[in-house]
């Protein structure tokens, strides 16, 4: 053993006898500074790339879609229509979905008569009780409750040389500060509603100039341009029923009404897996017409699909506290309960969210029953401000 001792101290002394003849050996030139700082900077650069890309969210962004895979897909269980921003809307079993939205969907808004501002339920409640259905002969029919001498009809899909006829073009509508052209109807047709609104308003279709995506969907963000209606921020919100189941329960344990999910707005209701899980939803895919294939194997077929980019949250405002029925706006609920648990985005914590605000890729029909599948998901859904 003493002996094996003996040998191992050599060996060492002799290691390190030879690293100190190296070490002795080099020259600490200019140039050879120059060398061992590069070569230390190369060394570096990976490890500063690293961190760059992980405090700026992309490798983040990766990591996340690793540790987080899709969930399984889920049914959709309702498409909603609202032809005239902040009136009552109605389902339909299928529609067509265009890269500005739902077909038909917050086409039209009423503004003010002398300053062209649109005009929402956060300015008056009773706008809900403006109704919308959509005729046999492909006509917009507009009524309003419990007032038979207010109303119109229109077509629903009016042509630009019906337009040009029937309407004037008008570069300075205003929505949430912003100008956009649009199609005023004339004002013998709303002149009625003066009594509804408590000033003289006109209807507006919106005009052929895009009305361009900004914040969470602007072009350096989508990666793409985008426009849409008179929705206040994207194409379509997409909502889940089991969310709106959670947010009954804890109504219901405060002796509260249940809130119908009609009063979130939402374009596409799905059936869910599990309450909230559509707050990491990145990217998702409408499959229409999916079907057995006959011809062998049993794999599924599918019509058509469109892909559709989840931008942010939907942030929320006290609109859902108005019963769409009576058009009375409840003072606390479920304002107040969504506040407690649902202010969960750090770009925007002073208001509940509930929803997904979403940008087409594509176009393309869909249908209740179609499944939606979630293909990507994410943890950086931070609201930028776009309004």
């Amino acid at each position: 053993m003493d002996q094996v001792n003996t040998l191992i101290s050599k060996l060492y002394v002799s290691s390190w006898e030879s690293v100190q003849d190296r070490y002795d050996s080099i020259e600490f030139t200019r140039t050879g500074l120059y060398i061992y700082l590069i070569s230390f900077l190369l060394l570096l650069l990976p490890l500063t790339i690293f961190t760059l890309e992980y405090l700026t969210g992309s490798l983040r962004q990766k990591l996340s879609l690793y540790r987080n895979p899709p969930p399984p897909p889920t049914k959709i269980k309702e498409l909603r229509v609202y032809p005239i921003k902040s009136c009552r809307g109605f389902t339909v079993q299928k529609t067509r979905m265009l890269r500005t939205g739902l077909d038909l969907d917050r086409n039209w808004m009423f503004v003010d008569a002398v300053d062209y501002k649109f005009l929402t339920i956060r300015n008056l409640s009773e706008m809900t009780l403006i109704d919308t259905r959509i005729s046999e002969k492909d006509e917009l029919v507009v009524s309003v409750r419990g007032k038979e001498e207010m109303g119109f009809v229109i077509p629903a899909h009016p042509s630009r040389k019906w337009l040009e006829g029937n309407t004037t073009l008008n570069d300075g509508v205003v929505i949430w500060g912003q100008k956009v052209d649009a199609w005023v109807y004339p004002e013998g047709m709303t002149k009625s509603f003066a009594e509804l609104f408590g000033k003289e308003v006109r209807l507006v279709y919106k005009g052929p100039t895009p009305r361009a995506l900004v914040g969470n969907a602007a072009p350096e963000r989508l990666g793409r341009t985008e426009s849409t209606k008179f929705p206040d921020l994207m194409p379509v919100q997409i909502s889940n029923f089991k969310s709106i189941e959670e947010l009954n329960i804890r109504l219901e344990a405060q002796n509260e009404s249940p809130t119908p999910i009609e009063r979130f707005r939402p374009n596409i209701v799905v059936e869910g897996l599990t309450p909230w899980y559509e707050d990491s939803w990145k990217t998702v895919r409408i499959n229409h017409g999916v079907s057995r294939n006959k011809s062998g194997g049993g794999e599924l077929t599918r019509e058509s699909s469109v892909t559709i980019d989840v931008a942010a949250r939907c942030a929320r405002c006290q609109v859902p506290n108005v019963d769409c029925d009576t058009a009375v706006k409840h003072k606390k609920q479920p304002w107040d309960t969504l506040m407690k648990y649902r202010r969960i985005d750090k770009g925007i914590t002073f208001k509940p969210c509930f929803g997904m605000l979403c940008c087409p890729r594509e176009e393309g029909d869909v249908a209740v029953g179609d499944w939606l599948e979630i293909l990507e998901v994410t943890d950086q859904h931070d609201y930028m401000k776009g309004m």
